[in-house]
């Protein structure tokens, strides 16, 4: 059985985490097997969006796997974390939009991998944290970086130091995610939706919206707004705005075309 299994919906592929025996832990095979996955969803031009999830009712992903872990000296493990980073950046600049659809747990690196998500969608059964201290460990993954950027140096300090866990309430209302938690049932059904209004937009819209935002995390507002201004004009002088433009002014819906294929 695939550690990875991979649903294609009209332009919305559903990646899921295949482990439920292990609450979806994340090891090295699993990490490169999702990145294939998601990658391959983004060379299709005919896919506009994502979905992440995991298997079961239990657990989006339980962590790392800490039986791979627990063998490893200091250089292997560098170099997994230093691997596991550049998976998990590659996730966080996909060029389009991974929807993280988190239906239980989210501990450790599976809280990692929805911080890299664009935005998750949280089931009132999920619960996130970092709680690597609590195992002598520390976030491997992104996680001390990505968490305050989210929610806050004060909160993302008190939630690392004391292994806390944030229920989806708190989660929410922290803004974590855009939408209050959803019923477990609804879980799947309502990312799904989210994706696919997602697909109806120009494409090469929300890639440059996407990259924007990447690029401006972390810049001057001045330099952000640069970019901003470059890819806007873009925009404007493009086929697809045409369209778009055109499909307003005549009061029908837009047809978009498929970005070429990377």
């Amino acid at each position: 059985m695939s550690v990875v299994s991979v649903a294609r919906g009209g332009a919305v592929t559903t990646v899921t985490i295949n482990r439920p025996e292990a609450f979806n832990a994340l090891n090295t095979h699993v990490i490169a097997s999702l990145m294939a996955a998601v990658s391959q969803a983004q060379a299709d031009p005919a896919v506009r969006a994502v979905v992440l999830t995991g298997s079961g009712e239990k657990a989006f992903s339980a962590g790392a796997d800490l039986k791979e872990l627990a063998a490893m000296g200091v250089d292997q493990a560098r170099e997994v974390m230093a691997s596991g980073q550049q998976a998990f950046r590659a996730l966080e600049q996909s060029s389009i939009p991974v929807i993280a659809a988190v239906n239980g747990l989210a501990l450790g690196g599976g809280f990692e991998l929805v911080l890299a998500s664009t935005f998750p969608v949280l089931s009132t059964r999920a619960s996130m944290g970092l709680p690597e201290s609590g195992l002598g460990l520390i976030p491997g993954y992104g996680g001390t970086q990505r968490l305050p950027r989210a929610v806050g140096q004060r909160v993302a300090a008190h939630l690392m130091t004391t292994g806390s866990r944030l229920d989806a309430e708190r989660a929410y209302t922290l803004g974590l995610s855009p939408l209050p938690p959803v019923a477990p049932e609804e879980l799947l059904s309502t990312a799904t939706e989210i994706a696919e209004t997602v697909a109806e937009q120009g494409p090469l819209a929300v890639r440059a919206i996407l990259h924007a935002l990447d690029v401006g995390r972390d810049a001057p507002l001045d330099a952000g707004l640069a970019v901003e201004t470059g890819l806007a004009a873009l925009a404007v002088a493009g086929d697809e705005s045409t369209e778009g433009i055109g499909a307003f002014l005549e009061r029908r819906p837009a047809k978009f075309a498929s970005p070429q294929a990377e």
